[in-house]
Protein backbone atom coordinates (compact mmCIF):
# COMPACT_ATOMS: atom_id res chain seq x y z
CA UNK A 1 0.00 0.00 0.00
CA UNK A 2 1.35 3.30 -1.19
CA UNK A 3 1.25 6.48 1.88
CA UNK A 4 -0.21 9.29 0.70
CA UNK A 5 2.47 11.56 -0.98
CA UNK A 6 5.16 9.07 -1.49
CA UNK A 7 3.12 7.00 -4.23
CA UNK A 8 5.81 8.14 -6.73
CA UNK A 9 8.90 7.28 -4.51
CA UNK A 10 10.18 6.00 -7.93
CA UNK A 11 10.03 8.95 -9.98
CA UNK A 12 12.30 12.07 -10.38
CA UNK A 13 11.68 15.10 -7.54
CA UNK A 14 10.42 17.60 -9.28
CA UNK A 15 11.91 20.77 -8.78
CA UNK A 16 10.15 23.06 -7.54
CA UNK A 17 9.23 20.88 -4.25
CA UNK A 18 13.39 20.35 -4.13
CA UNK A 19 15.03 22.31 -1.36
CA UNK A 20 17.94 23.82 -3.55
CA UNK A 21 21.41 23.36 -1.98
CA UNK A 22 24.24 24.20 -4.70
CA UNK A 23 27.54 22.16 -5.15
CA UNK A 24 30.61 22.79 -3.73
CA UNK A 25 32.32 23.98 -6.97
CA UNK A 26 28.96 26.60 -7.83
CA UNK A 27 29.35 27.91 -4.01
CA UNK A 28 32.96 28.68 -4.33
CA UNK A 29 32.55 30.45 -7.77
CA UNK A 30 29.53 32.88 -6.11
CA UNK A 31 31.82 33.71 -3.08
CA UNK A 32 34.77 35.10 -5.28
CA UNK A 33 31.96 37.48 -7.16
CA UNK A 34 30.97 38.58 -4.20
CA UNK A 35 34.19 39.21 -2.95
CA UNK A 36 35.62 41.27 -5.74
CA UNK A 37 32.18 43.52 -6.11
CA UNK A 38 33.04 43.93 -2.42
CA UNK A 39 36.22 45.31 -3.38
CA UNK A 40 35.79 46.81 -5.87
CA UNK A 41 33.30 48.89 -4.26
CA UNK A 42 35.23 49.17 -1.35
CA UNK A 43 38.51 50.85 -3.07
CA UNK A 44 36.61 53.80 -4.13
CA UNK A 45 34.83 53.91 -0.48
CA UNK A 46 37.73 53.86 1.04
CA UNK A 47 39.33 56.60 -1.06
CA UNK A 48 36.38 58.90 -0.62
CA UNK A 49 37.27 58.33 3.27
CA UNK A 50 40.57 59.19 3.17
CA UNK A 51 40.07 62.56 0.94
CA UNK A 52 37.28 63.65 3.32
CA UNK A 53 39.58 63.32 6.05
CA UNK A 54 42.29 65.34 4.69
CA UNK A 55 40.74 67.56 3.03
CA UNK A 56 39.95 70.98 5.15
CA UNK A 57 36.83 72.54 4.32
CA UNK A 58 36.19 75.48 6.90
CA UNK A 59 32.45 75.94 5.80
CA UNK A 60 32.42 71.81 6.57
CA UNK A 61 34.95 70.61 8.73
CA UNK A 62 34.85 66.86 9.40
CA UNK A 63 35.05 65.38 12.52
CA UNK A 64 37.43 62.66 13.08
CA UNK A 65 34.01 60.96 14.62
CA UNK A 66 32.07 61.78 11.74
CA UNK A 67 30.45 57.82 9.95
CA UNK A 68 31.21 57.58 6.62
CA UNK A 69 29.04 55.94 4.57
CA UNK A 70 29.19 52.44 3.06
CA UNK A 71 26.11 52.20 0.82
CA UNK A 72 26.43 50.66 -2.25
CA UNK A 73 24.91 54.31 -3.80
CA UNK A 74 27.59 56.41 -2.17
CA UNK A 75 29.14 58.62 -4.61
CA UNK A 76 32.67 59.91 -3.93
CA UNK A 77 32.76 63.47 -3.11
CA UNK A 78 34.69 65.92 -6.05
CA UNK A 79 37.89 67.19 -4.89
CA UNK A 80 39.05 70.62 -5.63
CA UNK A 81 42.64 70.95 -6.46
CA UNK A 82 43.40 73.80 -5.15
CA UNK A 83 41.50 73.17 -1.67
CA UNK A 84 44.11 73.23 1.24
CA UNK A 85 45.43 70.12 2.69
CA UNK A 86 46.27 69.71 6.27
CA UNK A 87 47.93 66.83 7.85
CA UNK A 88 48.44 65.68 11.27
CA UNK A 89 51.65 64.80 10.87
CA UNK A 90 51.64 63.26 14.62
CA UNK A 91 49.02 60.82 13.08
CA UNK A 92 52.11 59.34 10.66
CA UNK A 93 53.86 58.15 14.22
CA UNK A 94 57.76 58.43 15.03
CA UNK A 95 59.86 59.46 12.13
CA UNK A 96 63.11 57.14 11.57
CA UNK A 97 66.01 59.02 13.33
CA UNK A 98 69.08 60.37 11.51
CA UNK A 99 72.32 58.48 12.51
CA UNK A 100 74.20 60.12 14.68
CA UNK A 101 77.22 62.66 13.88
CA UNK A 102 80.52 61.16 14.64
CA UNK A 103 82.25 62.63 17.62
CA UNK A 104 86.23 62.84 17.61
CA UNK A 105 88.68 63.56 19.79
CA UNK A 106 89.34 67.36 19.54
CA UNK A 107 92.64 69.14 20.59
CA UNK A 108 95.10 72.01 20.76
CA UNK A 109 97.95 72.48 19.26
CA UNK A 110 100.03 75.24 21.03
CA UNK A 111 103.49 76.45 19.01
CA UNK A 112 106.41 76.86 21.72
CA UNK A 113 109.78 77.85 20.49
CA UNK A 114 111.70 75.34 18.96
CA UNK A 115 108.51 73.63 17.64
CA UNK A 116 107.91 72.10 14.34
CA UNK A 117 104.58 70.58 13.19
CA UNK A 118 106.10 67.22 13.16
CA UNK A 119 107.45 67.67 16.71
CA UNK A 120 103.82 68.41 17.69
CA UNK A 121 102.33 65.39 15.66
CA UNK A 122 104.45 63.07 16.90
CA UNK A 123 103.90 64.16 20.57
CA UNK A 124 100.14 63.78 20.57
CA UNK A 125 100.52 60.66 18.76
CA UNK A 126 99.31 62.09 15.39
CA UNK A 127 99.09 60.14 12.16
CA UNK A 128 102.67 61.24 10.54
CA UNK A 129 101.63 59.96 7.05
CA UNK A 130 98.44 62.85 7.53
CA UNK A 131 100.78 65.66 8.55
CA UNK A 132 102.76 64.98 5.03
CA UNK A 133 99.99 64.76 2.64
CA UNK A 134 98.66 68.03 4.53
CA UNK A 135 102.25 69.48 4.39
CA UNK A 136 101.72 69.32 0.59
CA UNK A 137 98.67 71.64 -0.03
CA UNK A 138 100.20 75.20 -0.98
CA UNK A 139 97.50 76.72 1.92
CA UNK A 140 99.20 74.62 4.41
CA UNK A 141 102.95 74.69 3.45
CA UNK A 142 102.64 78.55 3.65
CA UNK A 143 101.61 78.20 6.72
CA UNK A 144 103.72 75.82 8.14
CA UNK A 145 106.88 78.04 6.72
CA UNK A 146 106.28 81.13 9.23
CA UNK A 147 105.24 79.22 13.07
CA UNK A 148 106.24 81.52 15.25
CA UNK A 149 105.53 80.76 19.13
CA UNK A 150 101.95 81.48 20.41
CA UNK A 151 100.47 79.89 17.11
CA UNK A 152 97.47 78.23 17.58
CA UNK A 153 96.33 74.75 15.79
CA UNK A 154 92.55 73.24 16.43
CA UNK A 155 92.18 69.60 15.57
CA UNK A 156 90.05 66.80 15.62
CA UNK A 157 91.18 63.47 15.15
CA UNK A 158 89.80 59.87 15.22
CA UNK A 159 92.37 57.76 16.97
CA UNK A 160 95.30 59.70 15.14
CA UNK A 161 93.59 60.12 11.86
CA UNK A 162 93.19 63.47 10.88
CA UNK A 163 89.73 64.99 10.32
CA UNK A 164 90.63 68.60 10.76
CA UNK A 165 92.69 71.13 10.74
CA UNK A 166 92.31 74.94 11.85
CA UNK A 167 94.38 77.90 12.45
CA UNK A 168 94.02 81.54 12.57
CA UNK A 169 96.17 83.35 10.15
CA UNK A 170 95.01 86.76 11.42
CA UNK A 171 91.83 88.99 12.30
CA UNK A 172 89.65 88.36 9.84
CA UNK A 173 90.98 85.20 8.03
CA UNK A 174 92.00 81.26 8.60
CA UNK A 175 93.36 78.21 7.18
CA UNK A 176 90.56 74.79 7.87
CA UNK A 177 91.97 71.68 6.04
CA UNK A 178 89.33 68.82 6.15
CA UNK A 179 90.09 64.75 5.35
CA UNK A 180 87.91 63.35 2.81
CA UNK A 181 87.87 59.78 0.94
CA UNK A 182 89.82 61.99 -2.11
CA UNK A 183 92.57 62.96 1.09
CA UNK A 184 92.93 66.61 2.26
CA UNK A 185 91.20 69.71 0.98
CA UNK A 186 92.71 73.75 2.60
CA UNK A 187 90.86 76.49 2.29
CA UNK A 188 91.70 79.97 3.63
CA UNK A 189 87.76 81.12 5.37
CA UNK A 190 86.85 84.39 6.39
CA UNK A 191 86.49 85.63 10.00
CA UNK A 192 83.75 87.72 10.93
CA UNK A 193 84.67 90.86 12.48
CA UNK A 194 82.39 93.76 13.77
CA UNK A 195 82.78 97.11 13.48
CA UNK A 196 81.67 99.34 16.11
CA UNK A 197 81.84 103.14 16.51
CA UNK A 198 83.22 105.19 19.09
CA UNK A 199 83.25 109.16 20.72
CA UNK A 200 85.83 109.83 22.51
CA UNK A 201 86.86 113.16 24.56
CA UNK A 202 90.10 114.33 26.13
CA UNK A 203 91.42 117.55 27.84
CA UNK A 204 95.05 117.84 28.77
CA UNK A 205 96.04 118.29 32.00
CA UNK A 206 99.88 117.25 32.22
CA UNK A 207 100.40 114.90 28.48
CA UNK A 208 98.78 113.67 25.83
CA UNK A 209 99.21 109.86 27.06
CA UNK A 210 97.22 110.56 31.04
CA UNK A 211 94.58 112.43 28.99
CA UNK A 212 94.46 109.55 27.07
CA UNK A 213 94.73 107.34 29.75
CA UNK A 214 91.64 108.78 31.32
CA UNK A 215 89.71 108.91 28.08
CA UNK A 216 89.89 105.11 27.98
CA UNK A 217 91.97 105.23 25.19
CA UNK A 218 94.55 102.71 23.85
CA UNK A 219 98.42 104.07 23.40
CA UNK A 220 97.53 103.14 19.47
CA UNK A 221 94.55 105.40 18.98
CA UNK A 222 96.34 108.52 20.53
CA UNK A 223 99.55 107.63 18.85
CA UNK A 224 96.97 107.88 15.54
CA UNK A 225 95.40 110.93 16.85
CA UNK A 226 99.18 112.32 17.00
CA UNK A 227 99.88 110.80 13.81
CA UNK A 228 97.03 112.75 11.59
CA UNK A 229 97.99 116.11 13.45
CA UNK A 230 101.35 115.22 13.59
CA UNK A 231 102.13 118.21 10.58
CA UNK A 232 100.63 121.32 11.73
CA UNK A 233 101.10 120.37 16.17
CA UNK A 234 104.42 119.46 17.64
CA UNK A 235 103.31 117.22 20.31
CA UNK A 236 106.30 117.76 22.85
CA UNK A 237 106.50 121.58 22.38
CA UNK A 238 103.34 122.97 21.51
CA UNK A 239 100.94 120.71 23.61
CA UNK A 240 99.34 123.52 26.44
CA UNK A 241 97.58 122.68 29.73
CA UNK A 242 93.80 122.54 28.63
CA UNK A 243 94.19 121.26 25.06
CA UNK A 244 91.37 119.09 24.01
CA UNK A 245 90.08 116.70 21.12
CA UNK A 246 87.45 114.79 20.17
CA UNK A 247 88.02 111.62 18.77
CA UNK A 248 85.52 109.15 16.12
CA UNK A 249 86.74 105.68 15.89
CA UNK A 250 86.51 102.63 15.26
CA UNK A 251 86.69 99.27 17.25
CA UNK A 252 86.90 95.77 15.92
CA UNK A 253 84.92 92.95 17.99
CA UNK A 254 84.71 89.43 17.34
CA UNK A 255 82.47 86.76 18.86
CA UNK A 256 81.03 89.50 20.97
CA UNK A 257 84.32 90.52 22.54
CA UNK A 258 86.61 93.55 22.14
CA UNK A 259 89.46 92.65 19.89
CA UNK A 260 91.13 95.86 19.44
CA UNK A 261 90.81 99.58 18.06
CA UNK A 262 90.63 100.22 14.32
CA UNK A 263 90.79 102.78 12.37
CA UNK A 264 90.28 106.90 13.19
CA UNK A 265 87.03 108.29 11.40
CA UNK A 266 87.39 111.90 12.51
CA UNK A 267 89.11 113.58 15.04
CA UNK A 268 89.58 117.61 16.53
CA UNK A 269 92.27 118.78 18.21
CA UNK A 270 92.33 122.32 20.15
CA UNK A 271 95.65 123.56 20.44
CA UNK A 272 96.32 126.80 21.89
CA UNK A 273 93.63 128.36 20.79
CA UNK A 274 94.01 126.69 17.12
CA UNK A 275 91.22 124.00 15.67
CA UNK A 276 92.09 121.26 13.73
CA UNK A 277 89.87 118.70 12.08
CA UNK A 278 90.53 115.72 9.86
CA UNK A 279 88.23 113.59 8.26
CA UNK A 280 89.23 109.41 7.08
CA UNK A 281 87.76 109.19 3.44
CA UNK A 282 88.92 105.95 1.23
CA UNK A 283 89.83 106.42 -2.26
CA UNK A 284 88.97 103.61 -5.44
CA UNK A 285 92.23 101.45 -3.75
CA UNK A 286 90.75 101.52 -0.34
CA UNK A 287 93.78 103.77 0.24
CA UNK A 288 93.07 105.48 3.75
CA UNK A 289 94.04 109.44 3.79
CA UNK A 290 92.67 112.21 6.25
CA UNK A 291 91.55 115.68 4.45
CA UNK A 292 90.19 119.01 6.07
CA UNK A 293 86.34 119.57 5.85
CA UNK A 294 87.55 121.49 2.59
CA UNK A 295 89.06 118.42 1.28
CA UNK A 296 92.65 119.97 2.03
CA UNK A 297 94.94 117.10 3.04
CA UNK A 298 96.06 117.29 6.65
CA UNK A 299 99.45 116.19 5.73
CA UNK A 300 101.80 118.45 3.94
CA UNK A 301 104.45 118.01 2.33
CA UNK A 302 107.09 117.78 5.21
CA UNK A 303 106.96 116.82 8.49
CA UNK A 304 108.57 119.65 11.19
CA UNK A 305 110.61 116.94 12.80
CA UNK A 306 112.18 114.17 11.53
CA UNK A 307 112.90 111.86 14.49
CA UNK A 308 111.28 111.02 17.28
CA UNK A 309 113.37 113.17 19.61
CA UNK A 310 113.33 113.66 24.02
CA UNK A 311 114.33 117.52 23.57
CA UNK A 312 115.41 120.37 21.35
CA UNK A 313 118.68 120.68 22.38
CA UNK A 314 119.85 123.77 20.49
CA UNK A 315 117.39 126.03 18.06
CA UNK A 316 117.80 127.95 14.72
CA UNK A 317 119.98 130.85 15.97
CA UNK A 318 122.06 132.85 13.91
CA UNK A 319 124.27 134.19 16.83
CA UNK A 320 124.75 130.96 18.67
CA UNK A 321 128.20 130.68 20.20
CA UNK A 322 129.48 127.13 19.09
CA UNK A 323 130.25 124.96 22.13
CA UNK A 324 133.33 123.33 20.75
CA UNK A 325 135.23 126.30 19.00
CA UNK A 326 133.60 129.15 21.60
CA UNK A 327 133.03 131.65 18.48
CA UNK A 328 130.07 133.26 17.64
CA UNK A 329 128.78 130.69 14.55
CA UNK A 330 125.53 131.21 13.22
CA UNK A 331 123.05 127.11 14.32
CA UNK A 332 121.06 127.14 11.20
CA UNK A 333 119.43 124.06 11.48
CA UNK A 334 117.55 122.54 15.16
CA UNK A 335 119.15 119.96 17.33
CA UNK A 336 117.26 117.23 18.53
CA UNK A 337 118.53 115.27 21.31
CA UNK A 338 117.54 111.71 21.17
CA UNK A 339 119.42 108.28 22.50
CA UNK A 340 122.13 106.71 19.82
CA UNK A 341 120.32 104.64 16.98
CA UNK A 342 117.26 106.64 16.97
CA UNK A 343 115.98 106.24 13.73
CA UNK A 344 115.96 109.44 11.49
CA UNK A 345 113.12 109.74 8.75
CA UNK A 346 113.14 111.78 5.52
CA UNK A 347 111.01 114.98 6.33
CA UNK A 348 109.54 114.66 2.74
CA UNK A 349 109.65 113.03 -0.30
CA UNK A 350 113.00 113.22 -2.28
CA UNK A 351 116.38 112.83 -3.70
CA UNK A 352 119.42 111.31 -1.95
CA UNK A 353 121.75 114.15 -3.38
CA UNK A 354 124.24 113.31 -1.26
CA UNK A 355 125.74 110.74 1.18
CA UNK A 356 128.87 110.89 3.26
CA UNK A 357 131.28 112.60 5.76
CA UNK A 358 131.22 116.26 5.38
CA UNK A 359 133.50 117.72 8.10
CA UNK A 360 132.33 119.28 11.02
CA UNK A 361 128.74 117.74 10.63
CA UNK A 362 130.11 114.13 10.57
CA UNK A 363 127.88 111.80 8.55
CA UNK A 364 125.37 113.32 6.43
CA UNK A 365 122.44 112.66 4.48
CA UNK A 366 121.23 115.51 1.86
CA UNK A 367 117.45 115.12 0.33
CA UNK A 368 116.73 117.46 -3.02
CA UNK A 369 113.00 117.99 -2.87
CA UNK A 370 110.22 119.50 -4.91
CA UNK A 371 110.55 123.92 -4.87
CA UNK A 372 113.98 124.12 -5.12
CA UNK A 373 113.85 123.02 -0.62
CA UNK A 374 116.49 120.76 0.61
CA UNK A 375 117.18 119.25 4.05
CA UNK A 376 120.20 117.87 5.95
CA UNK A 377 120.74 115.19 8.54
CA UNK A 378 123.46 115.47 10.14
CA UNK A 379 126.03 113.86 12.88
CA UNK A 380 124.82 110.41 12.22
CA UNK A 381 125.94 106.81 13.85
CA UNK A 382 125.39 105.01 10.54
CA UNK A 383 123.32 105.40 7.10
CA UNK A 384 119.97 103.30 6.66
CA UNK A 385 120.88 100.57 3.85
CA UNK A 386 117.91 101.77 1.07
CA UNK A 387 119.09 105.29 1.29
CA UNK A 388 121.45 105.27 -1.37
CA UNK A 389 123.21 108.12 -3.00
CA UNK A 390 121.14 108.74 -5.62
CA UNK A 391 117.39 106.84 -5.14
CA UNK A 392 114.31 107.87 -3.84
CA UNK A 393 112.58 108.12 -0.38
CA UNK A 394 109.22 108.69 0.91
CA UNK A 395 108.65 110.85 3.84
CA UNK A 396 108.67 108.96 7.13
CA UNK A 397 111.08 106.30 5.50
CA UNK A 398 114.45 105.93 7.64
CA UNK A 399 117.48 106.84 6.07
CA UNK A 400 119.66 106.98 8.73
CA UNK A 401 120.56 107.07 12.67
CA UNK A 402 120.99 109.24 15.45
CA UNK A 403 124.69 109.63 16.62
CA UNK A 404 126.76 112.23 17.64
CA UNK A 405 129.93 112.32 14.51
CA UNK A 406 132.11 115.05 13.89
CA UNK A 407 131.99 117.69 15.96
CA UNK A 408 129.14 117.14 18.46
CA UNK A 409 129.07 116.95 22.22
CA UNK A 410 126.22 114.08 22.49
CA UNK A 411 124.10 111.94 20.39
CA UNK A 412 121.55 114.36 18.46
CA UNK A 413 120.18 114.97 14.65
CA UNK A 414 121.52 118.55 13.48
CA UNK A 415 118.04 118.74 10.54
CA UNK A 416 118.76 122.17 8.54
CA UNK A 417 115.70 123.14 5.74
CA UNK A 418 116.64 125.12 3.33
CA UNK A 419 114.71 127.24 0.69
CA UNK A 420 116.79 128.39 -2.97
CA UNK A 421 119.90 127.83 -0.39
CA UNK A 422 118.59 129.83 2.33
CA UNK A 423 118.68 128.63 5.45
CA UNK A 424 114.92 128.42 7.27
CA UNK A 425 113.89 127.82 10.42
CA UNK A 426 112.31 124.58 10.43
CA UNK A 427 110.09 124.63 13.40
CA UNK A 428 108.75 127.89 12.20
CA UNK A 429 109.19 128.02 8.03
CA UNK A 430 105.92 127.65 6.41
CA UNK A 431 105.78 123.93 4.95
CA UNK A 432 103.68 123.40 1.21
CA UNK A 433 100.30 121.68 1.33
CA UNK A 434 100.29 117.92 0.00
CA UNK A 435 97.77 117.34 -2.61
CA UNK A 436 93.95 118.17 -2.13
CA UNK A 437 91.76 115.02 -2.11
CA UNK A 438 91.25 113.84 -6.17
CA UNK A 439 89.05 115.69 -8.16
CA UNK A 440 87.27 112.40 -8.58
CA UNK A 441 86.64 112.01 -5.10
CA UNK A 442 85.43 115.81 -4.00
CA UNK A 443 82.15 115.21 -4.73
CA UNK A 444 82.00 111.76 -2.61
CA UNK A 445 84.08 112.72 0.05
CA UNK A 446 82.15 116.48 0.76
CA UNK A 447 78.58 114.35 0.79
CA UNK A 448 80.13 111.87 3.43
CA UNK A 449 81.94 114.38 5.47
CA UNK A 450 78.54 116.22 6.08
CA UNK A 451 77.23 113.58 8.52
CA UNK A 452 80.58 112.47 9.83
CA UNK A 453 81.04 116.37 11.00
CA UNK A 454 77.38 116.42 12.41
CA UNK A 455 78.00 113.39 14.51
CA UNK A 456 81.36 114.67 16.24
CA UNK A 457 79.21 118.13 16.42
CA UNK A 458 76.47 116.58 18.41
CA UNK A 459 78.51 114.86 20.61
CA UNK A 460 80.50 117.87 21.42
CA UNK A 461 77.36 119.69 22.36
CA UNK A 462 76.37 116.86 24.46
CA UNK A 463 79.72 116.69 26.60
CA UNK A 464 79.96 120.59 26.61
CA UNK A 465 76.22 120.64 28.17
CA UNK A 466 77.50 118.12 30.34
CA UNK A 467 80.98 119.92 31.58
CA UNK A 468 78.76 123.11 31.98
CA UNK A 469 75.84 121.25 34.37
CA UNK A 470 78.63 119.73 36.31
CA UNK A 471 80.18 123.37 37.07
CA UNK A 472 76.93 124.37 38.30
Amino acid sequence: MLLPGNADLNRPASPLLHDYKPSAAKKTAKSRAIYWFAVGLGIPLLAVALLRGLVSDESHPIAPSEPIATAPDAVPLPVDEAMPVSIDLASLGPLPALPPEPEYERLTLTVRRGDTMEKLFRKHDLDIGHLLAIARLDEAKARFRRLKPGDVFEVEHDDGKIVSLYSELDLTSALQIRGGDDGFAAEIVDRAVEIRKRLAYGVIESSLFESAAQAGLTDKTVMNVAGIFAWDIDFILDIRHGDNYYVLFEEIWQDGEYVTDGEIIAAEFNNNGRQFQAIRFKDGDKRSDYFTPTGDSVRKAFIRAPVDFTRISSNFNPNRRHPILNTIRAHRGVDYAAPRGTPIKAAGDGKVIFRGTKSGYGKVVILQHGGNITTLYAHMSNFAAKARLGSRVRQGQTIGYVGMTGLATANHLHYEYRLNGVHRNPRTVSLPHAEPIATEYREKFLAQAGPILEELENYKRTRLAAIAFNTQ
